[in-house]
């Protein structure tokens, strides 16, 4: 399932930013957005019941503004593409591991 051409960006850029900036190569996360499209794995990972190795790897850097869950919740404009129990996963799982947008 893909969602709109900038959704499909925003998460193509996760993988960019966190190889440039946070050396992580989330070679798995590249391969679910070939196969998946961008709005299939971010659902997938949101509503995955347990947080994804990416997700560790990232959290282990200091980087979770890099996660899908952070991507979709600092953005209002990604809302209408989630259901409100995803929105709900994704603000649960980032507090639980203390992120704290920048707004």
């Amino acid at each position: 399932m893909k969602g709109p051409p900038d959704f499909e960006k925003a998460m193509h850029d996760i993988y960019v930013t966190a190889k440039r900036d946070a050396g992580y190569n989330a070679k798995v996360f590249l391969q679910m957005l070939h196969e998946r499209g961008g709005l299939a794995t971010a659902k997938y990972l949101i509503n995955a019941t347990q947080p994804s190795e990416g997700y560790t790897r990232l959290y282990e850097r200091g980087r979770l503004d890099l996660t899908v869950e952070a991507r979709v919740i600092d953005n209002p404009k990604w809302h209408p593409l989630f259901t409100d129990d995803e929105i709900a996963k994704a603000r649960e799982r980032l507090k639980a591991y203390g992120y704290r947008p920048d707004r």
